[in-house]
């Protein structure tokens, strides 16, 4: 589909920030998540992580975007305690809902869930789709040590399952004794980068990937859709040899590149590489994979920033006329119910 007036292909952001102060307050206050502490919660970062108005509305128009999927940013309320990831969350997903209200036509959301009380998690991902009308959630992998394949997670891949909406699993950083062991040894900057952005998040998630599926996760909802960041986060690119752990595995009932292939979708997740869709793309096929520009961290700047760089990026990949308007906007619009 294509703007009327402009001609211009409709473009979806599905990977886009936000918070609020409590919950980047709480967060401060819990400690251990560097993220946070060294990038989140710098000034212009955290003003427009908390911005969902004219500020945020004018940067998808200069990059040619016309509706972003916000979500909470990484790390969620994960990595909270219960009694306060429950109501910090409930009152993140009130503020989703409230920016889609505000502006319609322009936001939709995904929920962020209580992990650390995993029924109130689950309680919460059912309220904010039947309720608040957010088309699924974002989680990251980790929930103190557990990884999502723990079996007290369940209820939520239950309801998700039940709703038809999908789950966005977005990179958080490794275990504190990952981090130190493989990701440090540098000055403070590099250690963070290296366990984050640079490396270690996206090898962490697309493990808790791996993990949820050779924990049986896709073979007790084999219709649970899930979304990676990064085309893939490592694992889409490494597919062929992750499907080794096929062999002779009896709890499986089909081999892990039919999973990858049936339940995995990817988005741009703000690297904006041709090269990376046409991999992804020559695995995944290309009903599943889909724009998304990661603001305000990549803040639509780089190889295609500034004026309609999304729009750019999408209208100049090397791909078919058609693909192109499934990876700027109609996978986007089927798989969320857009």
């Amino acid at each position: 589909m294509t703007d009327e007036v402009t001609g211009a292909r409709r473009v979806i952001g599905v990977e886009e920030h936000v918070w609020t102060a409590e919950l980047r307050d709480a967060l401060l206050r819990f400690g251990g998540d560097d993220t946070v502490n060294m990038l989140s919660s710098r000034e212009r970062t955290d003003r427009r992580l908390r911005e969902v108005g004219q500020e945020r509305l004018a940067r998808m128009d200069a990059a040619g975007v016309d509706l972003q999927v916000l979500s909470i940013t990484t790390p969620g309320t994960q990595p909270l305690p219960a009694a306060e990831a429950v109501p910090l969350a409930r009152d993140a997903n009130d503020f989703l809902a409230g920016a889609v209200s505000a502006h319609p036509g322009r936001f939709a959301a995904l929920a962020t869930l209580p992990t650390p009380d995993p029924q109130a998690a689950a309680r919460e991902l059912e309220r904010s789709v039947t309720e608040l009308g957010l088309v699924g959630a974002q989680l990251v992998p980790l929930t103190g040590e557990r990884y999502l394949d723990h079996d007290s997670f369940r209820p939520v891949f239950e309801v998700a399952a039940a709703l038809g909406v999908p789950l966005y699993l977005h990179p958080g950083q490794p275990l504190r004794v990952v981090r130190e062991a493989i990701y440090g040894g540098f000055d403070d900057w590099t250690n963070l980068n290296l366990a984050t952005g640079g490396w270690g998040w996206h090898a962490d998630a697309g493990l808790a990937t791996l993990r949820l599926i050779l924990a049986g996760t896709f073979d007790r909802h084999p219709e649970l859709q899930l979304i990676l960041g990064r085309w893939g986060e490592m694992l889409v690119p490494f597919a062929d040899r992750a499907d080794l752990l096929s062999e002779d595995n009896v709890r499986l009932e089909r081999r892990v590149l039919d999973y990858l292939t049936g339940n995995l979708n990817v988005t741009a997740g703000g690297v904006l590489s041709h090269r990376m869709l046409t991999a992804a793309m020559d695995v995944l096929g290309p009903d599943r994979v889909m724009y998304g520009d990661d603001d305000p961290y990549r803040g639509m700047k780089g190889q295609f920033g500034g004026d309609n760089g999304a729009r750019d990026f999408v209208a100049t990949a090397p791909i078919a006329e058609a693909d192109k308007d499934k990876l700027g906007h109609r996978n986007a619009e089927r798989l969320l119910g857009l």
